[in-house]
């Protein structure tokens, strides 16, 4: 299959950017998923559990077929208090299943039962000393049911697990982080080149859609410099240079000595990053910095743009490889059943898309 679209302009939509696939020898299974709620079930691995006191009320809750969005407003408008006293620590599929911690002010503890209906379950509580907050989670754990599978075959299903399980999957951005229709990632570039003016945006959404769309930006050239890895041949080769992330701690540093450093990678005591443009990101060096700058310089940036936003654009490093961990494919009478946990940040689709084989996951 051909690779040739794989680094189209920014300002085409997303779904026509063909990214390449780690398993692209290995026949897919094609298949759909989200055709109900209950085909993708999402549970919240916390990054600790709630204490039992304190001034904050952890509320345990499953929702169904409802956004992130909903589950806040919802909460905020029952309880009769201001959204931002909501805390979650990550966003859910909205078609799905998911389980996760929302926390609120510890005074509306005798009132969490109106939460339930047909959408929403609170199914547990607990009192913890601070709010949760963004990021306040190790990952999330999925159960993920594709229907409409091509005829296939356990040892198809088999290679490609076996392939992922060894080699790990490109931890690229899914689709929906760019908007329907690439509108997001539209508009980040737009704010970036300054095409378009946070003023320009809904008074009440301004700050959610800036970031929301800035973020859109750097995880499209995200996806292009870990594209050009891939068709590289180099996902999986130290080069000097290079950010690698130490797993254990997150820590990065640069890669000097490649011989050391690609034993460890492959012990998977670290992994090799790629970028999320910002002032703050750790910058490679060598060959490595100048592919790096290159995918800037193809959309017309230098870098200096993410200055202009602050906090909302600092950078960082992002791993370029992800694997699963609790990991089983099984097939059954509707389809094929997938099982695994991912870090936080990580698209289940992503990992899908490996199997699939589908260009538009």
């Amino acid at each position: 299959m051909s690779e040739k679209n794989s680094h189209a302009s920014a300002d085409s939509a997303p779904h026509d950017l063909r990214l390449p696939f780690l398993t692209a020898e290995l026949p897919g299974i094609s298949g759909t998923i989200k055709k109900t709620p209950d085909d993708f079930d999402v549970e919240e691995i916390p990054a600790y559990e709630p204490a039992g006191a304190g001034e904050h009320l952890f509320l345990w809750i499953e929702k169904r077929d409802r956004s992130a969005a909903d589950l806040v407003h919802h909460v905020s408008q029952t309880l009769g208090i201001a959204s931002h006293q909501v805390g979650t620590a990550g966003l859910k599929d909205r078609q799905a299943v998911t389980r996760q911690y929302v926390s609120v002010p510890a005074a509306h503890t005798a009132h969490v039962d109106r939460l339930n209906s047909d959408c929403y379950r609170v199914l547990a509580s607990r009192l913890h000393s601070n709010k949760l907050k963004t990021g306040h989670l190790r990952g999330n754990r999925f159960s993920i049911l594709v229907r409409d599978v091509a005829e296939t075959s356990d040892n198809r299903l088999r290679m490609i697990a076996d392939r992922v399980e060894q080699l790990g999957f490109p931890n690229f951005y899914g689709n929906q982080r760019f908007g329907s229709g690439g509108e997001t990632l539209k508009l980040g570039f737009d704010l970036l080149k300054q095409r378009r003016s946070r003023r320009d945006l809904p008074r009440r959404q301004q700050k959610f859609l800036t970031r929301l769309a800035l973020s859109a930006a750097q995880s499209w050239m995200f996806n292009q410099a870990l594209a050009q890895r891939l068709l590289e041949g180099t996902l999986h080769r130290v080069l000097a240079g290079d950010v690698m992330q130490v797993a254990a701690s997150g820590g990065c540093f640069v890669a000097d000595d490649v011989d050391t450093e690609q034993r460890r990678f492959e012990s998977r005591e670290t992994v090799i990053t790629g970028p999320i443009f910002g002032p703050k990101m750790k910058r490679p060096t060598g060959e490595v910095a100048s592919q790096e700058a290159k995918v800037q310089s193809d959309q017309e940036l230098t870098g200096e743009e993410f200055r202009l936003f602050g906090k909302l654009t600092l950078g960082t490093r992002r791993p370029y490889l992800v694997w699963p961990s609790e990991f089983n494919v099984v097939q059954e009478s509707d389809g094929v059943r997938f099982r695994f946990a991912l870090p936080s940040g990580v698209y289940a689709t992503t990992l899908l898309r490996e199997f699939m084989k589908s260009r538009d996951e």
